[in-house]
């Protein structure tokens, strides 16, 4: 019995076949066995891959229907570098997944890794079919790709081939993940980023440099990424979660998550994914366009994401065909839906329900809201220099022309808010002068939130002029303030100034202008009154509640300053990164939680998590509530985990010195720290109580 039935596909694009699909399948099929790949046995003694297995499967057809445009040569190679992806994940669960050996399992993925040079560097000499079908295919493509993609290609694989221990981690511990936490980790271990580079080689249209690292090809990449996977998993939940016991599947994460029925979670990651397809078509058609104006795209530039993007949206199609041909996956009784003239209208049906939620916001219920079953972590200590933070707050702002009644900011507002008690709790150990520039930092940073929700969206074409005004203040020859914003940015760049190197400046101008842009992304949807997507949001807030920023702060104090040389590579590692995000999640969703009232009945915003789950899941506030605490416990949660069964494992793999150890230790207990007292400011500042009529 199968366990649900395949929902309704959103399915805009119809799929189209490449003509040389019968030479690759060939070509393919030879490559595969001069490679070692038919046949060599499993740790059971069993063939992982023989003949008839890899033609069932037909890879061949997965690229004839993704890549539909490209030559005979080039869908073949594209064909065996998903041979080589699909068969390394499968030798790698017969070799690891299915022994739980990490430590070989690590040793192995780092060995791999060197298969994927420079051009001219040595290699080692493959001893596997996985080492010998990654060096080949990489030989064979490289010459053709510029340095940058190379670099890309190399990340996105390695994510790939390393992100496979959480899997493996998570298998052994019998451990499901969080909503959050699987979205961004499947996006390393799933291989659709990987696969986007391939496109671009397909396509003989590279991104271009300078557009690589920008939001809208950032959020390009992340929604086809996230909707590859959501499809994988509605299609492959039989095979993984069934038959092979696997637990990275989206499906079994709202299972466990909501506690909902196999057919309900099943529906709900259709949602999504249909949520991430309508995100990509939007980036494409509106911010990519905005993009080209604002960077002054050369025509070169613009045909080469413009094929990037098409080449995307025919993975999307292709990739859907082929799921429902292969027999890797749960297929049979699939609807294929009507083809012909007509019936457009019918495959688009799930996009117009997606599309209608994100245009028509739910009621705004008033009252306070309840915030039940949060689990907040206990302050450890209070800085000291509490008081003397508090004293200097007003005199600063007044100083540079924060208190403005039309933005709702007084000396009355910002006693009540208590800005230098939520920082004496986050960072208990700065001295005084380190307390006072961050409290100022918070409070400047919140007024810039207000001047948004109140001015800005009123006049939406000033409060973008103002936004891209800001970076300037970041130059040497940064022109004189026009406004307070300007002036309290001013004067915190240059305050901030002494204590930081060149590489932390750069780090913190960085971590300012992602906090912009997202900033300038929240009021453009408040503009076209779009309801963001979930997962999109959840990333904005990652950066908007100010955990990356005043990470980038504490370099004197950070792992990004232990000496030894391969701190900067920890510093980004998966382990570091995930206990990042789960404090800074954490942080962000209580905000929401404790804001709702103020953001969603008194200013009329959009972007707070609990209104947006009101809106994707048809609840009420309250049910909306307890799912967003539900969230918020689970990082918190995760947070611990991490702590307790990571970063040993961690500490160990990376065979640190004492120093670096303690430097983990500290940063950790900085993270603890600002979760801790965050969560016990929201309860107890005046920001968020409820209003009288005459103070609304």
């Amino acid at each position: 019995m199968k366990p649900f039935t395949l929902p309704d596909f959103y399915s805009p694009h119809p799929a189209r076949r490449n003509p040389h699909y019968a030479y690759a399948r060939a070509h393919a099929a030879a490559w595969a066995d001069r490679l070692g790949m038919l046949g060599e046995p499993g740790v059971d003694g069993k063939p992982i891959w023989d003949a008839e297995k890899l033609d069932r499967m037909d890879y061949a057809l997965l690229c004839a229907y993704t890549h539909p445009d490209c030559d005979a040569e080039t869908l073949a190679l594209l064909t065996e570098w998903y041979i080589w992806v699909f068969y390394f994940d499968d030798w790698f669960l017969s070799q690891y997944k299915a022994t739980r050996n990490r430590a070989e399992a690590t040793r192995y993925l780092r060995r791999l890794e060197q298969f994927m040079g420079e051009p001219g560097c040595a290699a080692p000499q493959p001893e596997t079919p996985s080492e010998a079908g990654l060096a080949d295919c990489w030989a064979r493509t490289i010459p053709v790709m510029s340095s940058g993609w190379r670099r890309r290609m190399r990340t996105s694989t390695h994510n790939l081939m390393v992100e496979s221990l959480w899997e493996l981690d998570n298998i052994a511990r019998d451990r499901v993940a969080n909503p959050i936490e699987y979205i961004e980790m499947r996006r390393r271990v799933g291989g659709a980023p990987w696969s986007a580079n391939l496109v671009e080689f397909a396509c003989g249209a590279e991104v271009p440099e300078r557009f690589a690292a920008e939001r809208p090809l950032r959020v390009l990449c992340e929604t086809f990424s996230d909707a590859v996977h959501l499809r994988n998993d509605l299609f492959s939940y039989e095979r993984e979660v069934r038959v092979e016991g696997e637990n990275a599947n989206m499906v079994l994460v709202l299972e466990r998550f909501l506690r909902l029925p196999t057919q309900s979670a099943a529906e709900l990651t259709n949602d999504m994914l249909t949520s991430r397809l309508k995100q990509f078509e939007d980036t494409a058609l509106v911010d990519v366009p905005q993009l080209f104006v604002e960077r002054a795209a050369t025509p070169a530039e613009q045909s080469a994401v413009a094929r990037y993007a098409v080449g995307l949206q025919d993975w999307q199609a292709g990739g859907h065909e082929w799921h429902q041909r292969s027999s890797r996956y749960m297929n049979s009784g699939v609807d294929r839906g009507p083809t012909g003239l007509g019936t457009a209208s019918i495959r688009l049906a799930p996009g117009l329900r997606v599309q209608l939620k994100q245009h028509v916001p739910p009621p705004r219920t008033s009252g306070p809201l309840p915030v039940r079953g949060l689990l907040t972590p206990p302050v450890i200590a209070v800085n000291p220099h509490l008081e003397t933070t508090r004293a200097d707050l007003p005199g600063w702002a007044a100083s540079v022309g924060l208190f403005d009644p039309v933005v709702g900011w007084t000396a009355e507002s910002l006693d009540a808010a208590d800005f230098a008690a939520l920082m004496a709790m986050v960072d208990p150990d700065a001295e005084a002068d380190e307390l006072v520039l961050r409290s100022r930092w918070c409070a400047w940073g919140t007024y810039a939130n207000d001047l948004a929700a109140r001015v800005f969206r009123a006049d939406p074409i000033s409060g973008r002029d103002q936004l891209r005004r800001l970076p300037l203040q970041l130059t040497e020859a940064a022109p004189p303030p026009r406004t307070p914003l300007e002036l309290g940015l001013a004067r915190l760049w240059h305050d901030s100034g002494p204590g930081l190197d060149d590489a932390g400046r750069d780090r913190l101008r960085a971590a300012l202008i992602d906090l912009f842009e997202e900033w300038e992304y929240v009021l453009e949807n408040e503009i076209r009154q779009r309801m963001p997507d979930p997962v999109d949001y959840l990333e904005l807030r990652r950066l908007t509640s100010g955990g990356p920023l005043f990470r980038a702060m504490d370099v004197p104090q950070s792992l990004e300053m232990v000496s030894e040389p391969r701190i900067l590579e920890l510093a980004d590692s998966s382990v570091i990164r995930q206990l990042e995000n789960s404090a800074h999640d954490y942080a962000a969703l209580v905000n929401d939680l404790y804001s709702y009232q103020r953001e969603i009945e008194y200013e009329g915003e959009l972007h707070n998590l609990v209104y947006l789950t009101q809106s994707f899941l048809g609840c009420s506030r309250e049910t909306a509530a307890d799912i967003v605490v539900d969230l918020a416990n689970e990082r918190a949660r995760q947070f611990e985990f991490i702590v307790r069964e990571q970063i040993p494992g961690f500490l160990a793999d990376h065979e640190l010195p004492g120093r670096a150890r303690a430097e983990v230790t500290a940063h950790i207990d900085r993270l603890r720290n600002h979760m801790a007292g965050n969560a016990y400011w929201h309860s107890h500042t005046g920001r968020y109580a409820e209003r009288t009529p005459a103070r609304r």
